[in-house]
């Protein structure tokens, strides 16, 4: 094991009294090829190129003597001290932090980013990357190879935003462009780059008191009451159902929700509330028009798209997690066909109930029903106001429950 490691974070500047002195005594360094050519770096060192950290982290501490481990920006912020310090590896290290890139990026772009939310895009990360960015006005994406600015473009089709695309932060190369995300697959960007991802209708200003989304902006609640929506919901839109969907899909930030059969917009902007992107689709213009209004008074991000499903499925992107409002069981089936993580919709009778029961469990769903009726009651006179009863179905994917 080596002796001592030190990660030193590289933002371009001059290089600290601290950093110097670890390098110099390095008799290992680790790091990207430009910080490999530092002329702080030792001739006599072994020079190790920083592809994989894992091998990296390997290399090191198989070392006998003082390693030296050099990352760009803050390497304590999605950066290699988290692969050093797996227990596989047994590293104890010191750290010399630098400026991150977001914190270089915003500060480019002339920007506050304590409103911001942060995402590491991989190809295995992309999608969910994106989703973030559909549902969010104020993001950051430290890119990689193959998830760059171009698949960010490519995959928020449908959806305006506007990049601020930092390449080759802090070296002689750095370059800052501002284009529109339909407009970033037509150039090639430079590795390692920095997107900012920003538009769509600003929510509530952040109180000033956590970074990220301000979870107390707007009304608590994880469903509201027919009147914030202006009443005139739908009977599949009632609020003890609408609740009770919610809890079987439990949409999060980074999934992708689509609501079929959309109607007045309560359950989509219920969704994008817990952080979700939300694609809500209806074939009535008017439904749309409604839930467009609905979203921009919640202050959220949903795109809309008008179109009969099945049909007009087929070419939006992946979901995870899919309520459906309308379109009975072959709408619900076209959905089985696409495998989301979990599938919710509901019945008026027994019968119909049964047939998407069985369809669902064909396509490899684990499938509940649950009979749900409830009675509104005036509390002033204790009378009956309202009554619904449905069955509501839920299918859960088990090779994709998480």
């Amino acid at each position: 094991m080596a002796d001592r490691v030190t990660v030193i974070g590289w933002d371009g500047s001059p290089l600290t009294a601290a950093a110097r002195a670890a390098l110099g005594a390095a008799t290992l360094v680790a790091g990207a090829a430009h910080h490999l050519e530092l002329p702080e770096v030792p001739a006599g060192a072994e020079r190790v190129r920083l592809g994989s950290a894992a091998l990296a982290a390997r290399r090191v501490a198989g070392h006998r003597g003082t390693a030296v481990v050099l990352a760009d920006g803050d390497p304590g912020f999605f950066g290699v001290v988290r692969t050093l310090r797996a227990p596989e590896f047994g590293l104890e290290v010191e750290v010399v932090p630098a400026v991150s890139s977001v914190a270089a990026a915003f500060a480019r772009a002339g920007m506050p980013w304590d409103d911001a939310h942060v995402v590491v895009a991989h190809p295995r990360t992309l999608r969910r990357a994106v989703n973030v960015c559909r549902a969010h006005t104020k993001v950051a994406v430290l890119t990689s190879p193959g998830a760059g600015p171009a698949e960010l473009g490519l995959l928020l089709e449908g959806v305006h935003r506007t990049f601020v695309i930092c390449e080759e932060l802090g070296t002689t190369r750095e370059q800052v462009s501002v284009v529109t995300s339909d407009k970033a697959a037509d150039h090639t960007w430079r590795d390692p780059n920095v997107v900012i991802v920003i538009g769509g209708q600003a929510a509530t200003a952040s109180g000033g008191w956590i970074a990220g989304r301000d979870p107390a902006a707007g009304p608590r609640g994880w469903t509201l009451p027919a009147d914030a929506y202006g009443g005139g919901l739908g009977e599949g839109e009632q609020e003890p159902l609408r609740a009770s969907q919610l809890a079987r899909l439990g949409p999060r930030l980074g999934d992708l929700v689509w609501d079929i059969g959309c109607g007045s917009g309560a359950f989509a902007v219920e969704a994008a509330r817990a952080g979700a992107a939300v694609i809500a689709v209806d074939s009535d213009p008017r439904a749309c028009a409604h839930t467009d209004s609905t979203a921009r008074r919640h202050g959220v991000q949903l795109q809309i798209v008008h179109g009969t499903a099945p049909q007009v499925l087929e070419d939006l992107p992946e979901p995870d997690v899919v309520r459906v409002g309308g379109g009975g069981a072959a709408v619900v089936l076209a959905v089985a066909d696409r495998r989301p993580q979990r599938i919710v919709t509901h019945a008026a009778t027994r019968d119909a109930a049964e047939r998407i029961g069985r369809e669902l469990t064909e396509h490899g769903y684990l499938v509940e029903c649950a009979l749900l009726q409830s009675v509104g009651l005036d509390t002033k006179a204790w009378t009956e106001t309202e009554r619904s009863v449905a069955f509501l179905l839920s299918g859960v994917l088990p090779t994709r429950s998480a």
